[in-house]
């Protein structure tokens, strides 16, 4: 980032978009239509627990169907919402209605408890916002307009698909797997170490082109540490081990295309592992 006084001082008006783990979290969804359904999905990718709240004849068929196959993670009240208690144990509140008065109520009985809350299409009474994302394995990006035009999100979302290579997804998660074969052979946390695995990560996915890392084994993982990290932290070509490239059309991580500077540009955080405190709106 540039330290560019101008840039500093137009610092402002956006969002801070983190990866928000949910992980067996309690989640309320008032509303069963279209836009319900598309919450659920979203919800349903973070691996949370969600009670959908709505009369049985409103529900819309993809609210129907996620209710019918994720019995293990969706729960279905049939009833409208009923007061406060409905919030209770709940860790983020969702509305998906057409009463913009009763959405209103829940975002100001939420707010009372702290609890982070959406109130579809009124972003006025969002603490967050859901935007538009690519989601690829361990890969998500978010593209967000601050509520201020869905649709464009959608159409950058198209511009940035595009421009990747389909291997970004697979590449990560061998990313991850070598992340982890390497803190086996040097463990510890921070320090000189931590700081040496970092370089040598970061030299490595600079050097290799995602088809590399899509192609890595169990074996051939062991070899790049062997080769690479245990010989002087230098980074092996991927034909020293074998790797031969079946096209020259992937992208490497370190690549100047205009698709990553629109990326950073568009988007927030990718693959983040930080857990949000809600501490409330100040």
């Amino acid at each position: 980032m540039s330290d560019d006084p101008n840039r500093i001082k137009a610092l402002g008006g956006g969002s801070l978009l983190i990866a928000w783990q949910l992980k067996d979290k309690n989640v309320l969804i008032v509303g069963g239509g279209e836009v319900a359904s598309q919450r659920v999905e979203s919800i349903l990718t973070a691996d949370a627990h969600i009670t959908v709240l709505a009369p049985a004849s409103g529900l819309h068929p993809r609210t129907k169907l996620f209710i019918e196959l994720r019995g293990d993670r969706v729960t279905h009240r049939d009833r409208q919402f009923e007061g406060p208690s409905e919030l209770d144990g709940m860790d983020m509140i969702l509305t998906a209605l057409d009463d913009n008065e009763l959405s209103n109520a829940i975002v100001k009985m939420s707010r009372e408890r702290r609890i982070p809350v959406n109130a579809a299409d009124i972003p006025d009474l969002c603490d967050f916002y859901f935007g538009a994302q690519i989601r690829d394995g361990p890969l998500q990006i978010m593209i967000s307009t601050n509520g201020n035009g869905p649709r464009m999100a959608s159409i950058i979302k198209k511009r940035l698909q595009a421009g990747l290579s389909g291997l970004e997804g697979q590449a990560i998660t061998k990313v991850g797997l070598l992340r982890n074969k390497l803190k086996q052979r040097a463990p510890g946390v921070g320090g000189l170490l931590g700081r040496e695995r970092m370089k040598w990560m970061s030299q490595l996915c600079n050097q290799w082109e995602m088809e590399d890392f899509s192609s890595l084994d169990d074996s051939a993982m062991e070899n790049v540490l062997d080769k690479g990290w245990e010989r002087g932290k230098r980074v092996p070509k991927p034909s020293e081990l074998g790797i031969s490239r079946r096209s020259t059309t992937s992208k490497s991580f370190s690549t100047t295309s205009l698709l990553l500077p629109s990326i950073a540009f568009f988007t927030g955080a990718v693959t983040a592992t930080l857990l949000l405190s809600y501490s409330g709106r100040r």
